[in-house]
């Protein structure tokens, strides 16, 4: 089962180099390719994590090199997949290392994309100082600079935003402003809105923002969209245009067979995002932790979904088309 999977992944990958070219691009951390260039992408990974805190996060808790001693094995294996890029969602704040990512793709040669935006949930423990007296506007400034003349002086500039918000309802102020940043900073860039969410209670004051604002909701992915539990709320996102990321796959199983089987059989398979959220080197433990590998999708939903009746095409969709769709700049 394992060969015959590589084998068809391989198939589609060579299928999908062949289409015809995209002048569209996004940025890498080793620079801008088309969009045609990402191949067999997984939308939602993690390389380092650090959950310390926004005023005690530091490059200093970390060796570069020893990160990339743990991770490269992990990477040349879902690399044999097929698996060309990766985007990497560790956000500002949370040891979101630009540099590290570029050395890892030099070495691997999988191109990893990084983010700009900042993490508000957990009621702001990874927000820095100035995200409570700025304005949005302000914010967005930061932002559309790292988009611009790249993050932090390296040079390397964000392939995508990535914000979080807490599950209030009505959506607190700091969550609100954040979603409001991000909608200017699209207005600007391009650069699509990753907003680890959780329920569509939520997204849904999310995506209203950003429509009262003239962003369209295709511009916004629902980040850990498997925690919906009535699934008629896909359907609801997936009819305005929303990107359905369901992204724990690293960590189970069974809840995503249901989800993407009830996506297949209504029609919206065409609006969802997946990956495995896996990964994470933690530096407060011995060795980084557990480091959790990238390869659930192909070793265990793969096989559940196509005895289900999920063919090549629906891979091919949902790993390569949808991707390339999600992050072309309107």
């Amino acid at each position: 089962m394992k060969h015959s999977l590589l084998i068809g992944l391989s198939f589609l990958f060579l299928a999908f180099s062949c289409t015809e070219s995209d002048t569209t691009y996004i940025n890498t951390v080793t620079g801008p390719i088309s969009l045609d260039s990402m191949g067999l992408t997984l939308v939602h990974e993690h390389v380092l994590v650090d959950f310390i805190g926004a005023d005690s996060v530091s490059p200093d808790r970390y060796n570069q090199e020893e990160v990339i001693a743990k991770v490269m094995p992990y990477l040349l294996e879902v690399k044999k997949y097929g698996v060309r890029t990766i985007f990497e969602c560790t956000p500002s704040f949370l040891a979101k290392d630009p540099v590290l990512l570029k050395k890892l793709s030099e070495q691997s040669g999988i191109q990893f994309i990084t983010n700009t935006g900042l993490y508000g949930t957990q009621n702001g423990k990874f927000l820095p100082e100035y995200a409570f007296t700025e304005t949005a506007e302000q914010l967005a400034k930061r932002w559309i600079e790292d988009f611009r003349n790249g993050i932090e002086g390296t040079g390397i500039k964000p392939g995508f935003i990535k914000i979080s918000v807490n599950e209030d309802d009505p959506l607190g102020e700091m969550d609100a402003k954040l979603v409001r940043a991000a909608g200017l900073t699209y207005k600007q860039t391009g650069l699509k809105i990753y907003s680890h969410t959780g329920t569509w209670n939520t997204a849904k004051q999310e995506v209203e923002i950003l429509q009262q604002m003239g962003v369209d909701p295709s511009a916004f992915v629902w980040v850990h969209a498997q925690a919906e539990q009535d699934f008629q709320n896909y359907e609801k996102a997936a009819e305005l245009g929303v990107w359905i990321s369901l992204d724990g796959i690293g960590w189970s199983l069974e809840e995503y067979v249901e989800r993407l089987f009830f996506a297949k059989e209504n029609g919206f398979l065409a609006n969802v995002l997946i990956s495995h959220d896996a990964g994470w080197y933690d530096p407060a433990k011995p060795d980084g932790g557990d480091f959790v590998p990238f390869t659930n999708i192909f070793e265990k939903l793969m096989p559940a979904l196509n005895a289900k009746g999920f063919q090549e095409a629906d891979w091919k969709m949902l790993l390569v088309e949808n991707p390339k769709r999600a992050f072309r700049k309107e």
